[in-house]
């Protein structure tokens, strides 16, 4: 049977299209969320709510491109108007970029990044602060913010920047009984991810982990709904690591 944490509470989601978000929010509509899906491409977003409802949830699709400032607004404005209210938020809305070494990355590659990884991650939480009421928002960083991935360079320090931000507004929401957390998700197999990892490298990195196995968005969908839930409810300014282990130091049996 699964778990009733959100009845009649709204959740909003953002890159809800495809992969972690979509398994998220699958999750939380499972468990009696209605759900705000945001996306920069309506089909994907459009066809998940239409699943959702399908199986008797409750949800919208908007269309929004998160490193636009007002349209972040209008966005949140549109969740208000169909819901009514807010009460958690999950920042997980995010780009890889391009695949290169930091010494020829050049000044674009980290704009771009940095305009969807850290300003538009900020604009998501900015404009749905006033209208939480307590609850939770959980953002979405990743391993590489706290080791090394060759490549990944420029992400990783957007990620790196986000975990920053979490815990200062973690600090300055708390007495507003807000709670700020972050995931930062292992090795886990996404369209996002496929760019970058072939299935080669694949076993390669699913022989580190300890589990061995690489993880799919559905092993992030619990600790996201965990995190969200009034179950965590003294859990704040943490980045918890979902990686099935990735990133323990040592050797390898």
């Amino acid at each position: 049977m699964a778990q009733i944490r959100f009845m009649r509470k709204t959740v909003l989601v953002t890159g809800a299209g495809t992969g972690m978000g979509r398994a998220a929010a699958l999750r939380l509509a499972d468990e009696g969320a209605q759900i705000a899906l945001v996306g920069r491409r309506y089909d994907p977003i459009s066809q998940l709510q239409a699943d959702i409802e399908a199986a008797g949830g409750n949800a919208v699709a908007i269309a929004c491109d998160i490193a636009d400032n007002d349209a972040v607004a209008a966005t949140v404005g549109k969740t208000i108007e169909r819901f009514g209210r807010l009460d958690a938020v999950f920042a997980n809305a995010g780009i890889l970029g391009d695949f290169k070494p930091l010494a020829v990355t050049d000044a674009d590659d980290f704009d771009v990044l940095i305009g969807t990884n850290i300003r538009g991650t900020f604009f998501t939480i900015k404009h749905c602060l006033p209208f939480l009421e307590g609850g939770s928002i959980l953002v979405n960083a990743s391993w590489t913010a706290g080791a090394a991935m060759p490549g990944a360079g420029a992400y990783a320090s957007t990620k790196g920047a986000l975990l920053a931000m979490m815990r200062t507004f973690a600090v300055e929401q708390g007495p507003r009984n807000i709670r700020i957390n972050a995931i930062n998700p292992g090795i886990i197999l996404t369209t996002m991810a496929d760019d970058v990892i072939d299935p080669v490298f694949a076993k390669r990195l699913a022989a580190h982990t300890p589990l061995r196995r690489n993880g799919v968005s559905e092993d992030i969908a619990g600790t996201v709904a965990w995190l969200l839930s009034d179950d965590a409810n003294f859990v704040t300014g943490q980045e918890i690591t979902v990686d099935g282990g990735y990133t323990i130091g040592g050797l390898r049996p």
